[in-house]
């Protein structure tokens, strides 16, 4: 198989992320799949998306990661925190260390994901506590990323997609 795209996801953002760039590549040789509904699909190319948490992926992204060899690895995923570029980069430096230097890494590609309603109850119940611009901030980056994944950021996962066919 050429493409192989594998995602995990929380809440349906890194889900809805896979299946545009699995639309966006080219021909028949190519599959989508969860990455707990993983057999024994390979590939050449693999797009592998996961959910961020804190700045890293899970556990389970991190395993199939170390467990690629001699493969084309591109990244995906969705964060919270949706319009910081240098909170996105950090992001793919924590996740990109978990692929073997045996793949040629091709990139990563970053967006915006609504969050869980607790996130902004925790939020909430500290900011009753202490008032910050810090607390406000995460407040305002809560309401920005419920906008998330947007038509926009579908485009730009084609692209990127596009983007990695011809590296």
């Amino acid at each position: 198989m050429d493409y192989l795209v594998v995602y995990t996801s929380k809440t349906g953002n890194t889900q809805k992320v896979a299946v545009k760039i699995f639309e966006a590549l080219p021909g028949k040789s190519k599959d989508i799949v969860s990455l707990e509904e993983l057999g024994g699909e390979e590939a050449d190319t693999y797009f592998v998306g996961f959910w961020n948490n804190r700045g890293i992926c899970t556990t389970e992204v991190i395993d199939f990661l170390s467990g690629l060899h001699g493969k084309r690895v591109a990244l995906f995923g969705t964060c919270g925190l949706s319009g910081n570029k240098e909170y996105f980069k950090q992001v793919e430096k924590q996740v990109s260390v978990f692929i073997p230097d045996d793949n040629e890494y091709l990139g990563c590609f970053l967006c915006g994901g609504k969050m869980a309603p607790r996130v902004l109850e925790k939020y909430r119940q500290m900011q009753a506590v202490c008032d910050t611009p810090q607390i406000r901030n995460l407040i305002a980056a809560y309401e920005d990323a419920m906008l998330h994944p947007d038509e926009q950021d579908f485009q730009n996962a084609c692209e990127f997609a596009e983007g990695v066919l011809k590296k």
